[in-house]
């Protein structure tokens, strides 16, 4: 049964149509860790830039993604590289990008290699988390 066929029925998904469905998202996921952030040297993957991925009717993605700033003035070549690293997952004809700044994005967001490749450990952290919010010395 083809991906999408699965989304119009409205039944439990087989074994192999989870594991299908569970492959696209992990593709997907990988093509967005091509795509990194024009100023900092990690993919908008690992630093937390992508706060929702869903696949739609087995071959749409929707995406919502913030910035580490509302500003950044490299907004629409990231989400072009974005759109197209999706698009170009095979089994994936559209993706559909919101962006979204509510959560703001903080430290937190970023994963476990995003600190690692940035030389972040949690003493790191949580001075850097005192110091953006006031709080440190």
């Amino acid at each position: 049964m083809a991906l999408k066929d699965i989304f119009h029925k409205k039944e439990t998904l087989s074994q192999e149509d989870a594991q299908a469905l569970s492959d696209l998202y992990a593709k997907v996921i990988l093509a967005l860790k091509q795509v990194y952030d024009p100023e900092i040297p990690v993919n908008i993957y690992d630093l937390g830039l992508i706060y929702n991925l869903v696949i739609k009717d087995g071959s749409e993605a929707d995406i919502q993604m913030t910035f580490t700033a509302p500003n950044c003035p490299m907004a629409d070549e990231v989400l072009m590289q974005v759109q197209e690293a999706v698009e170009d997952v095979p089994g994936i004809k559209k993706c559909n990008i919101e962006m979204v700044f509510e959560p703001a994005w903080d430290m937190s967001r970023l994963s476990e290699e995003a600190r690692v490749e940035l030389g972040l450990d949690e003493a790191d952290q949580q001075n850097k988390d005192e110091d953006i919010s006031g709080t440190g010395q």
